[in-house]
């Protein structure tokens, strides 16, 4: 699929990266119009773009989110069903015993520190908003752990708010696209406002990450694989080789199953808890042949 969108797309011109040698100075509405037919292509690449933790509700995206700092959204996945079954409101984590707190979210990693925000956060939601999650990005960020970033997460696919998600993923496209050349979170996410009509920012977080996490990866993007080439600046900063770079594709852009048990039903990517189940039914069923 992206290797054949790559030859139609690259018939048009060259990428405009490393490979082309020295770009051409981009004026400001240059930069604004391939970004914003990056976004239109992203949209096309990824239809089904979505968040990648599983939630049903406010209260559990919010925990999900600040669960997610420093590690896989998949490993959230796997944890929060026995979260939110032992914890399923605010006030029954607010009431939680740190210690038991601790050991079920263990396996998300810096689980001390998280089990303290999330007990913050739920006390915070017990006692200032009634048991509910606010819908305001102002009263958000004023929960213990929960910065822009995991409050723009909120706001936009639980309240259905637009806000522009900045997380490692968001800000290295940004500058490999040559949004902006900024570091900070907050200055990238201002930037790129200015970019986009506010309609669009949910859905092009979601679309940018997914790139970020499909294709454009950190240490090794596969560029010879990338459907925006010939719109990126920085084409050239990984694999160019069509064959090479197809291997480096992630999830369901290289045949393999997405981050949540629980997908969206347009979903082209097989469900994470299937593809366990498969995995773990073939060893078995290697191990029947073996004996």
């Amino acid at each position: 699929m992206a290797e054949s969108k790559v030859r139609t797309t690259a018939s048009a011109g060259k990428p405009v990266g490393k490979a082309s040698g020295a770009p051409k100075p981009e004026s400001r509405l240059a930069m604004v119009r391939r970004a914003r037919r990056i976004n239109r292509e992203l949209a096309e690449l990824y239809p089904y773009a979505h968040p990648e933790l599983d939630f049903d509700n406010p209260f559990q995206l919010l925990v999900a989110t600040v669960l997610s700092a420093q590690t896989t959204d998949l490993r959230v996945n796997q944890t929060t069903p026995a979260l939110f079954a032992k914890y399923p409101s605010p006030e029954d984590m607010a009431a939680a015993n740190p210690a038991e707190l601790e050991e079920i979210i263990r396996p998300t990693g810096f689980f001390r520190n998280k089990a303290k925000s999330l007990i913050g956060l739920s006390i915070a939601l017990r006692d200032e908003f009634d048991g509910e999650v606010p819908g305001r990005l102002a009263d958000l960020v004023t929960l213990p752990g929960v910065g822009r970033k995991t409050a723009n997460v909120v706001l936009g696919n639980a309240f259905g708010v637009p806000g522009i998600t900045v997380d490692t993923h968001f800000g290295r496209l940004a500058r490999r696209f040559g949004w902006t050349t900024d570091e900070d979170p907050v200055k990238v996410e201002a930037a790129v406002a200015e970019i986009f009509p506010k309609s669009e920012w949910t859905m092009l977080s979601h679309r940018v990450v997914f790139h970020g996490r499909r294709i454009c990866h950190s240490r090794k993007p596969a560029c010879g694989a990338c459907p925006i080439a010939p719109l990126c600046p920085s084409y050239g900063e990984g694999e160019t080789d069509p064959e090479k770079a197809k291997k480096l594709l992630k999830y369901e852009m290289g045949g393999q199953p997405g981050q949540r048990l629980r997908p969206p039903a347009d979903f082209p990517g097989e469900a994470a808890a299937r593809a366990d189940a498969a995995a773990h039914h073939g060893e078995v069923a290697d191990l029947a042949v073996a004996e």
